[in-house]
């Protein structure tokens, strides 16, 4: 436990060693590599730096969603040169289908949700799903975009009320019960578009009975 504790430390160290020269612009460098390459602490990153710098906490998290849509570009070049074969080895045949659905019924819903929920979620696997389904490249950067977000700003807002400890806390807590999490999202939002179809349906049929209705 004490040798988990002192890699940690010293992985922790190394990070803040390395964001230090960077200044208010290592969280858009960061938040670009977390995107392309490694799985990096994006939520403590970004709490640490709205924490130090509490005036500046709307640019610390328009950067890190900006620096998380740049990085996965690299993601969805691998995907649209190729990808299909790649994500059909990391999921299951089943999965696939419901990937392919969603990206097909709702690209820009199926991949900025995604982008609101922090780790453990396997967020480059939606990426990937995006550019396989060859989503449009200015939806797919827009969509990272406005969903990091409002991740960002939900952290940033909970640091500036609770500090970085609670963050900590509700990452750990959300890792632990991931799994019932990201059932229940998906469940909310197909109850959500639902009633925005149902809604949508009902006024185009108030307007077609009021034009019917204008006729005679």
């Amino acid at each position: 436990m004490n040798t988990v504790k002192h890699i940690l430390a010293r992985y922790t160290a190394f990070l803040w060693a390395l964001l230090k020269p960077l200044g208010i612009w290592g969280v858009f460098v960061i938040s670009a590599i977390d995107a392309a390459f490694l799985g990096l602490p994006m939520d403590v990153v970004v709490a640490t730096y709205v924490y130090q710098d509490r005036v500046r906490f709307l640019l610390y998290v328009l950067m890190a969603s900006a620096g998380s849509a740049l990085g996965s570009i690299v993601i969805y070049a691998i995907g649209y040169e190729g990808g299909e074969e790649l994500l059909r080895k990391r999921i299951s045949p089943e999965r696939f289908e419901k990937f392919h659905q969603a990206f097909d019924k709702h690209p820009f819903w199926s991949l900025m949700f995604p982008a609101m929920l922090p780790p453990p979620t396997p967020f480059k696997l939606f990426v990937l799903a995006a550019a396989v389904s060859e989503m449009r490249f200015g939806h797919f950067l827009l969509a990272i975009f406005f969903g990091r977000c409002v991740r960002f700003l939900i952290l940033a807002i909970l640091t500036l009320e609770f500090g970085p400890g609670f963050v900590q806390g509700a990452v750990g807590l959300f890792r632990k019960h991931s799994y019932w999490i990201l059932i229940a999202i998906p469940v909310a939002l197909a109850v959500w578009l639902l009633i925005w179809q149902m809604k949508k349906k009902s006024g185009r049929k108030i307007r077609n009975e009021r034009a019917n209705a204008g006729k005679d």
